[in-house]
């Protein structure tokens, strides 16, 4: 298991972004959180197997609406998440999860 951070840039606010990430983290037993940025990036940590990680991020570039221009991707220490969420509003964990 790992823990992955992705910065996602492109057209990925106000699109369904986050609920099409939910879904397919849930749907590859993916845990972990996404969020908005102020800046208008997608903000994701991810925890699962290496391999359905990078599957993870692959199917990310299908979802509807979305115009995905960059992934910055990073690995973190490993991070335990009871599911995955879709984290809304001005959060703290925006500054260090």
């Amino acid at each position: 298991m790992k823990t992955l951070q992705l910065f996602i840039s492109g057209r990925v606010q106000s699109v369904g972004f986050r609920a099409c990430i939910r879904r397919i983290a849930t749907d590859m037993n993916i845990r972990g959180m996404v969020m908005n940025l102020p800046d208008g990036r997608v903000q994701v940590y991810a925890t699962g197997e290496p391999i359905v990680l990078e599957k993870f991020i692959s199917m990310l570039y299908g979802c509807p609406r979305v115009s995905v221009r960059d992934v910055r991707i990073t690995d973190v220490n490993l991070k335990q998440f009871d599911d995955f969420s879709i984290i809304k509003g001005n959060s703290r964990l925006r500054t260090g999860l």
